[in-house]
């Protein structure tokens, strides 16, 4: 298999995002690999660091390998994992998985959806998962790719900032992607 054994969450978040696919991510056991991402940093005006540290965003300053999780829209947790250096604002937001790991306990918390709406956009990972305010700041725990996935990149979607960003990243191949790749980059 030629996916790296090692992911560098210290790299910058572009970049992370690419390498993210087929990572599996879990909460305590549920999940599945990442396949979408998006990746936002702190001179980019579509992230929530581009202020500058808050206390709703301090967590995106580091260290990596943290989740940054927030209330979108007042109802959907979303689910990032921070990278870059640390006091520089950046994270992954983790746009679709894989489900493989407590598809039960998914359907439970998703209302029993068809396996394909399981995880498929942010807010259905959020709920998926379980997410809420007691897993920001909580360590995230990554296990290899357990095979190869072809990568392509496509501008972020559902902003409306710098939306011509080719920083949205996903596996063409899986079912579970929120939307089809409609440019790629």
């Amino acid at each position: 298999m030629g996916a790296a054994l090692t992911l560098d969450l210290t790299a910058d978040a572009p970049d992370v995002a690419r390498a993210m696919i087929g990572w599996t991510l879990l909460v305590d056991g549920v999940g599945g690999p990442v396949v979408e991402t998006e990746a936002y940093r702190q001179d980019d005006p579509a992230s929530h660091a581009y202020p500058g540290r808050t206390p709703r965003n301090a967590v995106m300053f580091g260290p990596p390998g943290r989740f940054y999780v927030y209330l979108s829209y007042g109802i959907h947790w979303c689910v990032n994992v921070v990278c870059g250096p640390e006091e520089v604002g950046s994270a992954v937001l983790i746009r679709a998985l894989e489900p493989v790991h407590g598809i039960q306990t998914m359907r439970e918390r998703r209302g029993r959806e068809p396996l394909r709406e399981l995880t498929s956009g942010p807010g259905r990972v959020g709920q998926a998962l379980g997410a809420g305010p007691w897993l920001n700041g909580g360590v995230v725990h990554l296990a290899p790719p357990d095979r190869d996935r072809e990568v392509v990149a496509t501008v972020r979607i559902g902003i409306t900032k710098a939306v011509d960003r080719p920083w949205r990243f996903l596996d063409p191949a899986s079912p579970y992607v929120s939307r089809r790749a409609r440019t790629a980059a």
